[in-house]
């Protein structure tokens, strides 16, 4: 497993300071792995979803801040991580402010939020082109794909809140799908951090059966259930209320 590197010759107080982020990081990603499963298979809108819906918010907030603090100090500098690690805090920051906040409300913090989802997919983009600068099309160890994803979670993310603040706020399944998706892709990318990006802590039996994939599989499926279920739900009540006018 990937550390923080820390000078030998450090005092033991230094030490023991990069042994509590490493424990840190770990213990809030595994809380923000159990609690979004909890909140994705819960039913919607229950005391218990609302319950592992926070616990999720602050668990992959404090996860994703210090994966991404510590990933440019890390032996090999990794930039993929840091930008996965900005990505999934705004992610989770956006989607919880789309429920905390009034339906049809806009602020100067949306403006931060269309700024940060910019920011985000030309360094994806950035990124990518440094990769296909080397010989074997990668960059600190990870794949130019790799910053295609980002590239493209963070454009999808970036219209969203262009489309926000033109229509200053959403509302209703907008709302929900807005919450739902970028919950979901954050979850997504942390689930394929631990499964995919650290094998190494895994039997090698289970690194080769190819189990390692199902948990982001599962979690991509639970999302295209959940987004069909809002919007066909949007899609009936647009019905009852056509019929109530006729």
């Amino acid at each position: 497993m990937t550390v923080l590197y820390v000078d030998p010759a450090s005092s033991a107080l230094v030490h023991a300071a990069a042994a509590a982020i490493l424990y840190l990081h770990i213990g809030a990603g595994s809380v923000g792995l159990l609690s979004g499963a909890a909140a994705m298979v819960v039913r919607k809108g229950s005391r218990l979803h609302r319950r592992a819906g926070q616990v999720f918010v602050v668990a992959m907030l404090l996860m994703s801040a210090i994966g991404a603090a510590v990933a440019p100090f890390l032996p090999t500098p990794e930039r993929a991580s840091v930008v996965a690690g900005l990505l999934t805090f705004y992610l989770v920051l956006s989607s919880w402010t789309a429920v905390k906040r009034q339906p049809g409300q806009i602020g100067s913090f949306d403006y931060a939020l269309l700024l940060s989802s910019l920011s985000l997919t030309l360094a994806g983009a950035y990124f990518f082109w440094l990769a296909g600068q080397n010989p074997r099309g990668m960059l600190d160890g990870q794949p130019a794909a790799a910053f295609v994803m980002f590239m493209l979670i963070g454009s999808l993310a970036a219209v969203g809140d262009l489309r926000l603040i033109l229509k200053r706020g959403v509302t209703g399944a907008t709302r929900l799908a807005r919450h739902l998706w970028r919950m979901t892709v954050a979850l997504f990318i942390a689930a394929n951090s631990l499964f995919l990006g650290q094998q190494q802590v895994f039997p090698k039996g289970l690194r080769q059966s190819g189990l390692l994939n199902v948990p982001a599989l599962l979690i991509l499926l639970l999302l295209v259930f959940w987004l069909g279920h809002v919007a066909w739900g949007a899609h009936q009540r647009k019905r009852a209320q056509r019929l109530q006018g006729a």
